[in-house]
């Protein structure tokens, strides 16, 4: 197995936040995002999109190894 880079383990760790924060959003209604970061709309945005990307790339990352 090859070792992970830094990228790898930054877009595991914002992939794991992701899923938790989703798991809760639908169990529980609660937004760990939002609950965060607040009314920083654009800072909300960019963790989605962090998240999303980081998504891409593992699954790029799993098809490549």
């Amino acid at each position: 197995m090859a070792e992970k880079s830094v990228l790898d383990w930054i877009a595991l760790v914002l992939v794991i936040v992701g899923a938790v924060n989703w798991g809760l959003v639908g169990a529980f209604g609660l937004d760990l995002v939002n609950l965060v970061l607040g009314s920083i709309t654009w800072l909300q945005n960019l963790v989605y999109i962090l998240v999303g990307l980081s998504g891409l790339y593992l699954i790029w990352w799993v098809s490549k190894n």
